[in-house]
């Protein structure tokens, strides 16, 4: 029985067990639904098989060694594929500018980390890809364990992970991909290719663009190094099975005929939009991040401008440019006022 029926079959039982509710009391209605599918690991239910079985299933869809569900973000995600490579002392290497997880990861590892800087593309005010010729300089240097890089950035720019593998192959060091925003790259030609059969770990964040709840995310391996032990250190013991359902009915989603559509309908669109608003400016690779400047007025001016004219919120502005997310949940609708705005612009 997979996660998703389990959870949709009802107990007869009466439940002396955690959580206390029972699937019966509600304190927070508007999450009712939530509580009559929370359960716990009982004898009753026997969810943590489901779950293996359904890790193993992922695995299958997405051609890995492993494939984990998270239900903490790709944070913890990145902890465990740092714990699980690095022993104490060794050298990480790192951008300037990651994520504070990748930080903390080798902190908690007891590791050390090295940094480099991206360039920065002046124009649009946003971090470039990250150069493999600076990983060889490093890793020809130093003794260096596992490189972290997160590709695609926020505002969708991509590096060469393949190169950037080949390089690590080389100098016999781990690679670590940040791919949160990514997550939708294994299901759509069309969108950039995907770390997660590359790296020897990627993570992806199913609720920034894959359409899935907070915090739900996956943790891709492509070697033989079980990741369990180090999400033990600093995972729950008590899981939200519903999170984790919910994890396994994503993926069926985007892997199914209705799935991959959307997705594809919705990188058309957005490719649409940037023919047919000729006074606005585009960059970046990744065709679900819109990242845009209108000349004549910065970044916060546009941003302003979308928010009190047009009640359009963005997920990130600079002085220089505007970056609107899409994803599973862009609809028809929203495309043809963000198609509309920018035309008037």
């Amino acid at each position: 029985m997979s996660l998703v029926h389990l959870l949709g079959s009802k107990t007869n039982k009466t439940l002396f067990t955690t959580p206390s509710h029972g699937q019966r009391t509600f304190i927070y209605d508007q999450l009712k639904e939530m509580y009559k599918i929370d359960i716990s690991e009982t004898d009753c239910h026997d969810p943590q098989e489901a779950l293996e079985r359904a890790q193993i299933w992922a695995r299958s869809i997405y051609n890995t060694q492993s494939t984990t569900f998270l239900t903490n973000g790709s944070t913890s995600g990145i902890l465990a594929a740092v714990l699980s490579c690095t022993q104490v002392g060794d050298k990480v290497l790192i951008a300037s500018n990651s994520h504070p997880c990748h930080f903390n990861a080798v902190r908690l590892a007891g590791a050390r980390a090295l940094t480099f800087d991206l360039d920065i593309d002046k124009e649009w005010g946003v971090p470039l890809e990250v150069n493999p010729e600076v990983i060889d300089y490093y890793l020809s240097r130093y003794n260096i364990r596992t490189v972290i890089i997160t590709s695609p950035t926020y505002e969708g720019i991509i590096s060469d992970i393949e190169e950037i593998k080949a390089i690590c192959n080389r100098h016999e060091a781990f690679l670590i991909v940040d791919e949160a925003h990514g997550a939708l790259y294994p299901f759509c030609d069309s969108l950039p290719i995907s770390a997660a059969n590359i790296a020897d770990f990627t993570v992806q964040s199913l609720h920034k663009t894959a359409g899935g709840l907070n915090p739900t995310a996956l943790l891709h391996s492509t070697v033989d190094i079980d990741v369990k032990p180090a999400l033990n250190m600093f995972m729950t013991t008590s899981p939200s099975y519903p999170l984790l359902a919910s994890i396994e009915a994503n993926i069926m989603y985007l892997d199914s005929r209705e799935g991959r559509k959307e997705i594809n309908n919705l990188v058309s669109r957005l490719d649409k939009i940037r023919e047919k608003c000729k006074g606005c400016e585009f960059f970046g690779d990744d065709p679900l991040k819109v990242l845009v400047k209108v000349p004549g007025i910065t970044g916060y001016e546009l941003s302003e401008m979308l928010y009190e004219e047009f009640n359009i919120e963005d997920e990130r502005t600079n002085e220089k440019s505007t970056m609107l997310l899409c994803g599973i949940g862009t609809d028809n609708k929203k495309l043809d006022l963000l198609q509309k705005v920018l035309t008037k612009l």
